[in-house]
């Protein structure tokens, strides 16, 4: 499994490019994003908490990193990182035992790193 540092190393010149090839589209994306995880009826914490799990139903290593990230700054707790994996385990079956698992490493990496974007 790739490690926090290693997965936003592989991601981010690549993200450049492309945000530089097709900034309209990119922008945009941001947009919902920022509108879609806005504190409302939902709070920050429960929205990253669907995304993750949805992120490890995709199997998408730079989703679940994003979302381990965002809910932890969202005040997430390990337990309930765990819990989400629960879920993600039980809609996804196989899968979710392999993807669940790594959520909550990139989680502990985060919770024990001194980077700034943890």
């Amino acid at each position: 499994m790739a490690h926090v540092h290693d997965i936003d190393d592989e991601l981010k010149p690549a993200a450049r490019e492309l945000r530089g090839l097709i900034p309209e589209v990119l922008r945009g994306f941001a947009d919902l994003s920022r509108a879609a995880m806005a504190e409302g009826d939902l709070a920050v914490k429960h929205k990253e908490l669907i995304a993750l799990g949805i992120a490890i139903t995709r199997e998408c290593d730079g989703c679940v990193l994003a979302h381990v990230r965002g809910a932890k700054r969202a005040g997430a707790t390990r337990q309930e990182i765990a819990e989400t994996c629960g879920v993600a385990i039980l809609m996804n079956g196989g899968p979710g035992t392999v993807w669940g698992p790594r959520a909550l490493a990139l989680y502990d990496e985060l919770a024990t790193s001194d980077s700034p974007s943890a």
